[in-house]
């Protein structure tokens, strides 16, 4: 496809979703439910026919020599469709949000102020790798009322686009315009250039993929973009702690699943419990062949574990996303210094503490500076559909608009609302 067709495809699909973002605004909450719900059904009707575009996506990763983890990361097996069903009937369950008048207050002039929450109108989601994203957008956009033009990545181009015939077809069977949710059917690199540079009809803009695509959008965009860079999350062993229970959250935060953004990364670990807790967790990590790149001190410990994979950290280390069988492991004083030390290399996604010290915990909500922060529990439940959000479109270090898990509210902004009774102002 030439640019002036990319140009003119990307335009199309702009007015298109403009358009349909004014129905989606007023439809009403009945009609968007019964969307979801057709949306459930047609996923579950579908599963060998949505396994055998899947198979195509899957052939042609392994011909071009992709790595497994990622071609894994392809794949729409049933438990996959179910997952993205389920989280359908979440969102249809779940109140109504869109018109919404919260805080309406009497003025002395005798007005009523308030706000009224409303849908942002279009957004653009640009994605790699996972299909079952397709889902997760395209619900989220008929809950929140908005419509959406979505990307996502060429490996997985048959997938999607029998995902989105899905979701035009519960889109219609509503009654609502099939162009409230469109794939953009390309997979030429300009299109996304073309998204992100069109304010005149996308609102947002939510990349989620690898740090260099985020950083290259980032750069790029003429629209308002959510975002996170990456995951360097944290776990903080305090003392006093419950070691058994720390042993069990940090192994889970960890080695659950190595790939997703919500992994634990560092493992910080006060000295008054390194001792007893370290060699514990060392025994689980060296038998599930984690990698441990460590300080001095947690080395000298760990050194006593039969088959424990040791490094020493460098600077590096602290700040670093493995998204694989890697841990960094550091003595830290207590909480001070774990805060501080979290604050400077956190990327601000999520970060927890292990401890039976309350103040200690308050202290850690408040003063950690990150999108989730957690007490007593791991990090990998830092998830839209953990959350009770129903689906994630993303999740967002940003500070501004959305911050953590972005579901339904994170789709949505807040428009002041006057109600009067012909009062003037003197």
């Amino acid at each position: 496809m030439n640019a002036t067709n990319t140009t003119e495809l990307m335009h199309t699909l702009g007015q298109q979703a403009k358009a349909a973002s004014a129905l989606m605004a007023k439809a009403s909450a009945a009609t968007k439910q019964r969307a979801l719900l057709g949306l459930a059904a047609l996923l579950r009707a579908n599963v060998d026919a949505l396994q055998l575009d899947n198979n195509k996506d899957l052939e042609r990763a392994r011909a071009a020599g992709l790595a497994e983890p990622m071609v894994d990361r392809l794949k729409l097996t049933p438990k996959v469709i179910e997952t993205c069903a389920q989280g359908c009937e979440q969102l249809a369950a779940m109140p109504e949000i869109i018109g919404d008048i919260t805080g309406l207050k009497q003025m002395p002039s005798g007005i009523r102020v308030g706000q009224m929450r409303v849908p942002i109108g279009v957004f653009g989601m640009i994605y790699e790798s996972r299909p079952n994203v397709t889902i997760e957008a395209a619900s989220l956009s008929i809950k929140s009322g908005n419509a959406a033009i979505l990307r996502g990545g060429s490996e997985a181009i048959e997938s999607n686009r029998a995902l989105n015939l899905l979701v035009q077809r519960a889109l219609l069977d509503a009654g609502l315009p099939a162009d409230a949710v469109q794939l953009v059917p390309t997979t030429d690199r300009a299109a996304v250039g073309q998204l992100i540079t069109m304010p005149q009809y996308v609102d947002v803009i939510i990349p989620r993929g690898g740090k260099g695509l985020i950083e290259r959008i980032s750069a790029e965009a003429k629209v308002p973009v959510i975002k996170h860079l990456d995951g360097n999350c944290h776990t903080y062993v305090d003392d006093p702690c419950d070691v058994a229970m720390a042993v069990t959250v940090a192994d889970n935060a960890k080695t659950q699943k190595f790939s997703p953004c919500n992994a634990t990364e560092s493992l910080l670990v006060a000295r008054g419990v390194a001792a007893e807790f370290l060699p514990k967790i060392g025994a689980i990590y060296a038998a599930k062949e984690v990698e441990m790149r460590c300080c001095p001190e947690s080395k000298a410990i760990l050194s006593a574990v039969p088959g424990a994979d040791l490094k020493d950290a460098t600077e590096a280390d602290w700040s670093e996303e493995y998204l694989a069988p890697v841990i960094s492991i550091k003595l830290v004083e207590g909480v001070d210094e774990a805060i501080a030390h979290i604050n400077r290399y956190s990327s601000h996604h999520t970060d927890a503490i292990l401890t039976k010290d309350h103040m200690h915990a308050q202290r850690f909500l408040r003063e950690v500076d990150s999108a989730s922060v957690m007490v007593n529990t791991s990090t990998r439940f830092a998830d839209g559909f953990e959350f009770g959000l129903g689906a994630e479109i993303g999740i967002s270090t940003d500070k501004f608009h959305a911050r953590g898990p972005v579901g339904v509210e994170g789709l949505t902004s807040l428009k002041y609302v006057v109600l009067g009774e012909g009062e003037v102002r003197g």
